[in-house]
């Protein structure tokens, strides 16, 4: 046999619901009799062929990204597809354990060829997924009104794109936006959340009556297979500074099952920022390595590592909301076409700026918040995290300069700003500016991942 094909001698145990229940799990005599499990690689799934002692195949499937499966004692292994169960009991314990390792080399060349393991750290991904599946992140997005109401409206005004269609929900959490698409008439929903939040979905889906129009697909949008393309997708991508977590590229990515012509919602995506002055902010912040001046912290002198402390706060965007009125010059927009954008235009990203300044003052910063716009056939909804609208569980993000900028009124402040994505779900934040007519010039680097709440 090659590297990618395997044969074994197996019993099979077949397990359903009455089995567990009951606890027999006794086996006909039948299913005691020896079958050839024939296991080979062709395409990205290990294919299952299992064949009685005649040669006739009884049984044949794939494992997946979504399949559950498992080992058992030491000779064992668990399947479980659809409704029921298959114990596969191998002769050998040396039989098993060729085919347990050959088949965890396919499941890491598999893992290793997935676009999300290629662009994310294997401990990002864990604590990303481990605080997602909390319900009690799932209550702080469903209570931000904002939010929610906006996209249901978005939805139900443009119920003509989702009648008697198939859609597309990416990172589906609770379910919110699937039963937002079926009150709008979807005739199927595939619901893709990669987080143990999706057992969660599975249980309101049951208790809704909605078994029948939405199907929870368990696993990452890179990994698992839509069962059939699709006429729209929807998700919520967004991150602080809208591409904080990365998943944005995941929502790209599922344009894999869109067919022609078809839709996202969202649709469109706008970053604005503008400079902003607010002395008090940059005090506050610059007083926090002040903990590291101590020359006698019980007897331990910490200045040594007040250099450190600073730079390291500075590298913090600052997550809050501010009044308009510190916003010193109209704000410069960069926009995303999600049914245009590959996922790799999202792995640098530069912006330059021309600021023509509107108020004399010192310019600690630069404030980001961005704009998410829902194209319907009947009409357009725009989400804002802009200051002078509703807040949101997204606030708006402040990068502070490392050293404060004097300008006057009309002259201009140049310069650009890279978004440099990183494996840890996240990006790079670098910033260079220049007041024209002086030349005095500023920036900072900044680190997305490690925000502070103020």
């Amino acid at each position: 046999m090659g590297e990618n094909q395997m044969s074994f001698s197996v019993t099979l145990v077949f397990l359903n619901e009455n089995d567990i229940e009951q606890n027999l799990l006794d086996s006909t005599d039948s299913q005691h009799q020896k079958h050839t499990l024939h296991v080979s690689r062709e395409l990205d799934d290990p294919s299952f062929i299992i064949n009685d002692g005649d040669g006739v195949c009884v049984l044949k499937f794939s494992i997946t990204w979504e399949t559950e499966c498992c080992r058992v004692a030491t000779r064992s292994y668990l399947i479980t597809l659809g409704c029921f169960s298959i114990l596969l009991c191998f002769t050998t314990q040396s039989e098993f354990q060729n085919f347990h390792r050959r088949l965890r080399s396919w499941n890491d060349l598999r893992r290793n060829q997935s676009v999300f393991h290629q662009r994310t750290e294997d401990l990002s991904a864990l604590e990303y997924f481990q605080f997602h599946s909390c319900l009690s992140q799932q209550q702080n997005k469903l209570q931000d009104y904002h939010r929610i109401a906006t996209y249901q409206k978005a939805i139900l005004l443009n119920d003509v794109d989702f009648k008697d269609k198939v859609v597309l929900d990416v990172g589906c959490g609770t379910g919110i936006l699937s039963f937002f698409a079926v009150q709008a008439g979807a005739r199927r929903v595939y619901a893709v959340e990669a987080s143990s939040v999706a057992k969660y979905a599975e249980i309101l889906v049951k208790s809704n009556n909605m078994s029948d129009r939405i199907t929870i697909l368990s696993g990452k949008i890179e990994e698992v297979s839509c069962p059939e393309d699709v006429d729209i997708i929807i998700s919520e991508p967004i991150g602080y500074m809208l591409l904080h977590e990365r998943m944005l590229e995941s929502y790209l990515h599922a344009k894999t099952w869109l067919k022609p012509k078809g839709m996202m919602f969202p649709t469109n995506s706008d970053i604005h920022f503008a400079p902003f002055t607010d002395e008090q902010l940059y005090m506050e912040h610059h007083a926090r390595s002040s903990f590291w001046t101590q020359s006698s912290f019980y007897g331990v002198n910490l200045a040594g590592l007040h250099s450190f402390a600073a730079d390291e706060f500075f590298r913090q965007p600052i997550v809050d909301t501010f009044d308009g009125h510190i916003l010193m010059a109209r704000s410069v927009k960069y926009s995303i076409r999600f049914l245009e954008a590959k996922e790799e235009d999202l792995h640098r990203i530069e912006i330059p700026f021309v600021f023509k300044m509107l108020q004399t003052g010192l310019i600690h910063g630069l404030a980001f918040w961005f704009d998410v716009a829902f194209v319907g056939s009947r009409t357009t909804v725009w989400l804002s995290t802009a200051p002078h609208e509703p807040l949101t569980h997204w606030y708006q993000v402040r990068s502070l300069l490392q050293t404060p900028l004097f300008a006057k009124m009309g002259q201009t402040l140049s310069g650009h700003v890279q978004l440099i994505a990183n494996k840890r779900q996240s990006y790079d934040i670098h910033i260079t500016a220049v007041v024209d007519q002086s030349g005095f010039k500023s920036g900072n680097t900044l680190d997305l991942k490690n925000l502070f709440f103020r």
